[in-house]
């Protein structure tokens, strides 16, 4: 195996080629491809979401790799796209174990806790017209209150905004827009760890649309804020924050672009931290106090 193709296969994953990486390495003969080929293979196929063949793939050099952390995190990462998540804290802790403190590894063990752990019934905010409590949730008097706001979207609006989004919007989401179209919450700070003072700020949410700037597809909307602040490619931004190194967003990374994200907070500031706020929108509406 040539250095060539090696600097080439991490050229080609730095630019998210993934692809041109399986591509390249299934033409090269089974029998010669090696522990670092299949590696790289692996890695390309978890990149690719195509979990099930990279678990294969690397079961296959499970004796070579019993003492490269690099293995377990790999397979670990598959199993917890898999939901298989009691393969993937036994793959992750054998991270731990050999590379202590990756930050990384530390994340997928504490979203698997967070994920297996019995948790009380969380109550989501109900918003229906009857509800007198949908206009005291908003701040219309804001005086950024005019950049969020829109008209409740119609039906073609939101299939449009979706597929320029590439992500299905949550049916609670949809439900709280067509109520309020985005805005500015009263309520405005969600509680982060365990001590009480701590806590993230939001400035508003998105709303479905394309013409207020500060609307999903607006011109400082979801697709904006990713690429300007080079945030994660995980989902949809449906909230800014005070400070402009900070994003709410949906994550799609578990359930798919068709199904229900979780709602999390990205940290620009800290290496792009993300930190899981809900299990769903509407847990996130009834945290924020």
């Amino acid at each position: 195996m040539s250095e060539e193709l090696l600097e080439q296969l991490e050229e080609w994953h730095e630019e998210d080629e993934f692809e041109e990486i399986v591509d390249a390495i299934m033409e090269i003969p089974e029998e010669e491809r090696d522990y670092v080929l299949i590696s790289h293979l692996g890695r390309a196929m978890n990149n690719l979401e195509r979990y099930d063949e990279a678990v294969e793939l690397f079961l296959s050099i499970q004796d070579e790799g019993k003492d490269d952390p690099l293995w377990h995190y790999r397979i670990g990462l598959a199993y917890y796209y898999l939901d298989r998540y009691e393969d993937a804290r036994r793959a992750f802790e054998v991270a731990d174990h050999l590379e202590p403190g990756d930050e990384d590894t530390l994340e997928f063990l504490e979203w698997i806790r967070s994920k297996t752990a019995p948790k009380p019934a969380e109550q989501p905010i109900v918003m229906s017209h009857a509800d007198p409590d949908v206009l005291n949730f908003w701040d219309d008097r804001a005086l950024a209150a005019d950049q969020y706001t829109s008209a409740p979207p119609s039906d073609d609006l939101i299939e449009s905004v979706e597929e320029a989004l590439v992500f299905k919007l949550p049916a609670s989401y949809i439900q709280a827009m067509k109520l309020h179209n985005g805005g500015i919450p009263r309520n405005r700070k969600f509680p982060i760890g365990d001590g009480a003072q701590e806590y993230i700020e939001i400035s508003g949410i998105l709303g479905i649309g394309r013409d207020k700037k500060k609307s999903l597809c607006g011109s400082l909307g979801s697709r904006y804020m990713i690429e300007s602040g080079g945030y994660p490619e995980i989902g949809v931004v449906i909230c800014d924050c005070p400070s402009a190194s900070e994003v709410v967003m949906l994550d799609y990374r578990s359930s798919g672009n068709d199904g229900e994200p979780e709602v999390v907070h990205v940290d620009k500031a800290n290496d792009y931290k993300i930190t899981r706020l809900a299990t769903n929108f509407d847990a996130f509406l009834g945290g924020l106090s």
